[in-house]
């Protein structure tokens, strides 16, 4: 049996700040449990849920070096769904309210954390085969097993896998802390290895050193081997392009099941959906205060408010895009620009856009579940989870084709009839509201071809079983 740590900075159901969570909390559960152990190691926050942390169970502690700081380092476990989870404790780096603070406190904590884990493995008795890495918090795992820990002979041997979420965050910060910091010799800080245009960058440190670079679509891991997208990492990307593979997130196919779906006013499936989902959308326009309009093409939009997520297109047509047929539903918080935006047209046109400045997990259950169709025209999109769950609601997604948002909705052709969504191309306003007008007319004067639009939308699977397997061919291949 093949054993496997997952090492994160988050997780579901502990803590979540973003999708890195749901792949994390998610993906250990779905792998073959005949053939593999999978665990999984966090820092144990102060921002844990009380109602986890009582049933954590304290295994042992120690004191750890870091360069010339002695650290103590508690060891809690639990055990959740099948899956064994070891939490790291300690009071000064991990008591703040969030995960992450200023990027000066985060470069220690997680240099901490990951010569942590290193450290602990001897102490919980488990000696992963593999060590899979997530996202630049914990891109000095593979350089301290090849540093300090290289001499151990429990250590031999061990393969490391690093996943890229999202390239744009890298743990980047002066050469001088980060030695001071992590106790690393000049050695290591050259531009072959940990320095990145003067700087130290833990992310960089993490590819160069992992046998094996994973991130989280086809296209992206295409996509960032190019100026554009490569985030002054392309060259490295390009290097290490025959150690580089895309694989597409899933998404929990229990919690996100319009049939059962607890969160949702109505429950359908995609045998009722032509009678059942139109009541989700008029309970949606009541609780928002919209007008009571079958007609209406309702359009939602669940995300961060940034310009990652295409913000500036929506901005620069949205007298355009907010017309006389469509409604607008927002939920997010982010740029204040943004969130200013939408405010001012939920007030200009009460009646038919809804700005949710907020996050309400409840509220984007019903969004995804009353909206006719959901907009994502994204500048970047590593993989993107929204227009999955979209398409298991029967949500028909309109998006930019760019990483995962390209590889899981196919375009829809209304000569032969195929399709599970609708794209544009270029970066550019008025392809994505000319977009969003041709769905819009699908969705008004051709209600057929929009319903088999969902037929073949929700026969998709984006489960994480499909996902599950392809990372089981990859921790078997690892030798």
């Amino acid at each position: 049996m093949k054993k496997i740590l997952f090492a994160a900075s988050e997780c579901v159901p502990f803590i979540k700040t973003g999708g890195l969570a749901d792949v994390v909390g998610s993906l250990p559960k779905y792998i073959n449990q005949q053939d593999y152990d999978v665990r999984v190691i966090l820092p144990c926050y102060k921002a844990i849920p009380a109602s986890f942390k009582e049933n954590m169970e304290y295994k042992t502690h120690f004191y750890m070096e870091l360069a010339w700081r002695n650290q103590y380092v508690g060891i809690m476990e639990l055990k959740l769904q099948g899956v064994t989870f070891y939490f790291l404790d300690n009071e000064f780096y991990f008591s703040g309210s969030t995960p992450y603070s200023n990027i000066h406190e985060d470069i220690e904590k997680f240099a901490f954390f990951s010569k942590a884990v290193l450290s602990a493995l001897p102490l919980i008795e488990f000696r992963p085969d593999i060590i899979h890495c997530h996202d630049w918090q914990t891109g000095l795992i593979p350089v301290y097993l090849h540093d300090t820990f290289s001499k151990g002979e429990f250590y031999q041997g061990i393969k490391t896998i690093m996943t890229i979420h999202n390239l744009k965050f890298q743990g980047v910060w002066d050469i001088k802390t980060v030695q001071d910091i992590t106790g690393l010799s000049e050695y290591y800080f050259t531009s072959d290895k940990l320095e990145a245009y003067g700087d130290a960058n833990y992310l960089k440190g993490g590819i160069v050193y992992s046998d094996l670079v994973t991130t989280v679509s086809d296209s992206y891991a295409f996509e960032i081997q190019t100026p554009f997208f490569g985030e002054g990492l392309d060259g490295l990307m390009s290097a290490k392009a025959n150690s580089l593979m895309g694989i597409v997130n899933g998404i929990d196919y229990e919690e996100y099941d319009p049939q059962t779906d607890k969160l949702i006013t109505y429950n359908y499936n995609a045998r009722d959906f032509r009678k059942e989902k139109i009541k989700n959308k008029r309970a949606l326009q009541k609780e928002l205060g919209l007008k009571n309009n079958d007609k209406s093409f309702m359009v939602g939009i669940v995300s961060r408010l940034t310009d990652q997520k295409g913000l500036d297109l929506i901005d620069c047509v949205i007298e355009e895009l907010c017309s006389d047929d469509v409604q607008l539903v927002v939920l997010g918080t982010g740029e204040q620009k943004y969130e200013n935006l939408f405010r001012h047209y939920a007030w200009k046109y009460s009646d038919r856009v809804s700005a949710n400045i907020f996050y309400s997990n409840e509220r984007s259950h019903k969004i995804y579940a009353g909206c006719d169709a959901f907009l994502m025209p994204s500048l970047f999109e590593p993989c993107g989870l929204s227009q999955l769950i979209s398409l298991r609601y029967g949500t028909v997604p309109i998006v930019r084709e760019t990483g995962g948002l390209r590889d899981t909705v196919e375009p829809y052709n209304e000569y032969e009839s195929t399709g599970t969504g609708f794209s544009f191309q270029n970066y550019n306003a008025h392809d994505m509201l000319n977009t969003v007008n041709y769905a819009k007319n699908i969705f008004l004067n051709k209600k057929r071809e929009w319903n088999k639009l969902i037929d073949r939308a929700m026969a998709k699977d984006f489960s994480w079983k499909n996902s599950a397997l392809k990372y089981e061919n990859i921790y078997l291949n690892l030798n």
